[in-house]
C-alpha cells in the first residue's frame, strides 16, 4: 500500500503542487483546508504523515498539532510562510518532526517526508516485541557515539573528542536524532540561537572540523552525512566498532 500523506493547507495552489509531487514519488496524498477537517480525517483515515500549515483559516497550526498529539503520534511536518524564527523554535519544541518555510522545493519536502517515514518504520520495528531466544552473549557494547552533557564531552568509539563549545552542541543536536536530516537553519537555531552574525557557512565550517576530528579516530567511517539541498544527519548505521581499513591486494 502507498503511504497516505494528509496535506492540511488552505492555499489550493500549494496543495495541488504538493499532491502532484507526492503522487509522483509513490505516495497517496489527501488534502483538506481546515484544522477541524484535518482532525476528523486523522481519526478516520490514519495517515502515515501529516503536512500541517501553521496559518490555517480556522485555527493556529500549533493548536491543531496539540489536538493531534492528544490522540495520535502520527509524524507531523509544519509548513509556514512566516519568517519569524520563534515560530520555528515553537514548532520544534512542541515535538514536530520537521519544519519547512515557504517558498520551498517540493522535491526537498518529499525527501524529508520519505526520511521521516523511514525513521518511523525503523523505530516501530525496533519497538516491536520479539520472540524469546537464548542470549548469544551477555557482553554489552558501548554505542559508537556517547554524549556526556554534564561534562560537555562526547566520546567516539570510546575516545573523547576535543570539541569547541559550538562543535559540542552541534554534534549533540545531530546525535539526539540519528538519521534525522537537520536543515542548516534548524542547526543555526539550536546551536547558535540569536547570534545574528551566524550564517549557513558557519554550520558547514563546523561540520567540516567535526568530520576531521572524527576521521582521526575512525578514518574509514562516515558519521555525518550530507543531504544535498536539505542539510546534515548523523548516520544511523554506524558500526559497533570502527570499520577496518581495506587490505591491499
Amino acid at each position: 500500500m502507498k503511504p497516505r500523506v494528509l496535506i492540511v493547507e488552505d492555499e489550493p495552489g500549494i496543495a495541488d503542487t504538493l499532491q502532484y509531487a507526492l503522487r509522483t514519488e509513490g505516495f497517496e496524498p489527501a488534502w483538506c483546508a481546515t484544522g477541524e477537517e484535518a482532525l476528523v480525517r486523522i481519526g478516520s483515515e490514519a495517515p502515515a504523515l501529516v503536512i500541517l500549515d501553521v496559518g490555517l483559516p480556522d485555527a493556529s497550526g500549533f493548536e491543531v498539532f496539540k489536538r493531534i498529539r492528544a490522540t495520535s503520534d502520527v509524524p507531523v511536518v509544519f509548513l509556514t510562510a512566516r519568517s519569524d524564527e520563534i515560530d520555528r523554535v515553537v514548532g520544534l519544541e512542541l515535538g514536530a518532526d520537521d519544519y519547512v518555510a515557504k517558498p520551498f522545493s517540493p522535491r526537498e519536502l518529499v525527501a524529508r517526508v520519505r526520511s521521516i517515514l523511514r525513521r518511523s518504520a525503523k523505530a516501530a520495528a525496533t519497538a516491536a516485541p520479539r520472540s524469546e531466544k537464548p542470549a548469544a552473549s551477555s557482553v554489552s557494547v558501548a554505542p559508537p557515539l556517547a554524549v556526556d552533557e554534564g561534562r560537555m564531552q562526547i566520546r567516539y568509539y570510546g575516545r573523547p573528542l576535543e570539541l569547541s563549545r559550538y562543535e559540542f552542541h552541534l554534534l549533540k543536536a545531530l546525535a539526539a536524532r540519528p538519521g534525522h536530516v537537520f536543515s542548516r537553519d534548524a542547526l543555526l537555531e539550536r546551536v547558535w540561537g540569536n547570534d545574528t552574525e551566524s550564517m549557513d557557512r558557519t554550520v558547514d565550517a563546523h561540520v567540516k572540523t567535526l568530520r576531521a576530528k572524527m576521521k582521526a579516530i575512525a578514518p574509514n567511517d562516515e558519521p555525518i552525512r550530507t543531504h544535498r539541498g536539505s542539510g546534515y544527519a548523523l548516520a544511523e548505521d554506524l558500526p559497533a566498532v570502527p570499520t577496518p581499513a581495506a587490505r591491499p591486494d
